[in-house]
């Protein structure tokens, strides 16, 4: 059977763009790790945009919000950990709970970078209720799913242009 895949290895065969290996990502982290809702999102000039979430019907595709005013962009800059099972206690993202991030009361995010190192988007996912500090633990697998997706990326399997949606 050489070239040919047999049965047994479809269910494992490479997803055919970016879109598919993001929400085929999404969605197994969302299976094994939990959270209410799970991102890949864009930073485009000064907003991030979500391109794929899960469950899709939480958030919508094309959502925006001003970069400055994210999660993402508190723990892309360092001001905030990669991982808050209770974001109150965090300070940088105390002060950004109002709006549509009001409901976030757990967070867990990690940078998408593209070839040379430049910043493309974030992996997150949020509670709307506080995690157990066990929870912390689930920031290794999104790590690592994270550079699998930054992979792609730096390969030129990057996303079209996100939909325009209106702000969150």
């Amino acid at each position: 059977m050489v070239g040919m895949a047999a049965p047994a290895v479809l269910d494992v065969a490479p997803w055919d763009d970016f879109r598919a290996a993001a929400c085929g990502a999404l969605e197994a982290l969302h299976e094994r790790l939990g959270w209410d809702v799970w991102v890949v999102t864009r930073v485009v000039d000064d907003r991030q945009v979500v391109l794929h979430a899960h469950p899709p019907d939480v958030i919508r595709a094309g959502t925006w919000l001003p970069w400055a005013d994210t999660f993402c962009r508190a723990m892309v800059t360092g001001e905030a950990p990669r991982a808050a099972t209770v974001t109150a206690a965090v300070p940088a993202f105390a002060k950004r709970m109002s709006g549509p991030v009001a409901r976030i009361a757990a967070y867990i995010g990690v940078p998408l970078v593209g070839p040379d190192g430049e910043l493309f988007g974030t992996l997150c996912a949020w509670g709307f209720r506080a995690r157990p500090r066990s929870a912390a633990r689930d920031l290794h697998l999104v790590e690592t799913v994270a550079r699998l997706l930054s992979t792609l990326i730096s390969l030129g399997m990057t996303p079209s242009d996100p939909p325009v949606a209106p702000r969150a």
